[in-house]
């Protein structure tokens, strides 16, 4: 999901001074700028650093934000960091973390260092975060947090008020107060403005609502997040098959949710994860990306095996045009994925000035690998199908150069286009489609005319 404007602009703005005092090597002024930030903040920024950066800023990030951060961060760039960690350092980062983000974090850890962090933990916090992962993370058994506040129906607001005063403190997002019976069965919800705006004396039965249900845990996630938008909920219960309650969901965890839909449904379109790191390694970058260029380089294929039934009535040159497809083809998804990150990164405000040089020099790097990989596999098939190996070595080295052409692009362009105020995600994949084809046909009939001619 896009963020705000002012959110993108902010994270550009400490983006940009991060880097600077970054190269400028005044850590001091890096750890003081970092350290005012929020946690979510300052994962963000962690998110928007190529990998050398990262592992500095994050040595300089305070010990008391570490579990935050981590919690913060998407499931790749949190792996990475937590390699480097010792078992010791992450057991005392983790402390204190809600069981849902504690559970999110440990699937990521090895099984000494879980152990490690449960022998830490208390038998009610440990009871806790066993409850949360006895569910899929894409659940509401798996969303939910068990830090919840519980009453009963027939004690009196005062009785109620008495209690949260010894309490001393509520759970962050705590909007209503949730009523059970003696069996722990959920019945309803008392709202804080009821309790704080009704006489004393009434009892909680009387003033509860018993509306909205509670969410059963296996709920998809995706459907938690569509009851939180039609009902207008900041928190909800989560129930087990009994109707007992588990625990609560928050309007920030579902806000995670349908971010992470958006993400997902923008880069499943080039074949892309959702916590991909814009940073990874070339290797990394390339073996991902490889897989489905193999699938897209399937297809285009096949558009040319129908063409090439017809080649007995033709002649060399128009063996030309039965290959053309495959190269604007390849340049093309090659293209639409580095262009996919790039928006997805403009609009999260990871991309900048401060960093495109170095993201421009790794999808190049990208590029000329999966050129020179499917460069052989489309030489070799073109050498089987046609019997000339100067038509093989033709589309060999217009298919390196288009996609060496397509990643340059499809990074420059959205940026180029933002620059000039249109807007990358209209116009990106136009313009796009545009140069591969370009390219990848003038390159692949120049070659041809200097060689086969």
């Amino acid at each position: 999901m896009a963020e705000p404007a002012e959110t993108r602009t902010r994270t550009a703005a400490h983006l940009e001074a991060l880097t600077q005092a970054l190269e400028t090597g005044t850590l001091r002024r890096v750890a003081r700028m970092l350290n005012a930030l929020p946690p979510a903040e300052i994962a963000r920024l962690l998110e928007s650093l190529p990998p050398p950066q990262r592992a500095v800023v994050w040595e300089l990030v305070d010990e008391s934000y570490d579990g935050d951060v981590l919690a913060e961060l998407n499931d790749e760039v949190r792996a990475t960091l937590l390699e480097d960690m010792e078992a010791e350092e992450v057991v005392a980062a983790l402390e204190g973390l809600d069981p849902d983000d504690l559970a999110d974090i440990l699937q990521d850890l090895p099984d000494t260092v879980i152990r490690q962090v449960l022998a830490s933990m208390d038998q009610e916090n440990r009871r806790r975060l066993e409850a949360v992962l006895s569910y899929p993370e894409d659940t509401a058994g798996g969303l939910m947090n068990t830090d919840t506040v519980t009453v009963r129906a027939d004690v009196t607001l005062d009785v109620v008020l008495r209690y949260l005063r010894m309490r001393g403190e509520i759970p962050e997002l705590t909007d209503s107060l949730f009523v059970v019976d003696r069996n722990g069965r959920y019945l309803g919800v008392l709202p804080l403005t009821a309790l704080l705006t009704r006489d004393p004396i009434l009892t909680v039965a009387e003033v509860m609502e018993r509306e909205p249900e509670g969410i059963p845990a296996t709920t998809p996630a995706t459907e938690v997040a569509q009851l939180f938008q039609h009902r207008d909920l900041v928190s909800a219960a989560v129930v087990d098959e009994r109707g007992r309650l588990l625990g609560r969901i928050t309007v920030d965890d579902v806000v995670d949710v349908i971010r992470e839909e958006a993400d997902q449904a923008l880069l499943s379109m080039a074949g892309l994860d959702e916590e991909d790191d814009m940073f990874a390694p070339v290797p990394v970058s390339y073996r991902r990306r490889a897989l489905w260029l193999g699938v897209n380089l399937a297809t285009a294929f096949l558009a040319s095996w129908v063409v090439g039934l017809f080649q007995d009535t033709i002649d060399q040159v128009v063996a030309l045009a039965v290959l053309m497809p495959i190269v604007a083809s390849m340049g093309g998804i090659a293209g639409s994925q580095t262009l996919t990150l790039a928006i997805r990164g403009i609009a999260l405000g990871q991309v900048s000035s401060a960093n495109a040089a170095w993201l421009l020099t790794k999808e190049l790097l990208v590029g000329l690998l999966n050129g020179m990989t499917w460069a052989v596999v489309v030489g070799l098939i073109a050498w089987f199908w046609f019997d000339n190996t100067q038509i093989a070595a033709v589309i060999a080295a217009a298919i390196i150069i288009n996609l060496i052409c397509a990643a340059f692009a499809g990074l420059t362009i959205p940026l180029a286009l933002r620059r000039m105020g249109i807007d990358p995600a209209l116009a990106g994949s136009m313009a796009l489609t545009t140069v591969t084809d370009v390219v990848g046909f003038f390159a692949f009939l120049g070659l041809a005319s200097l060689y086969l001619a």
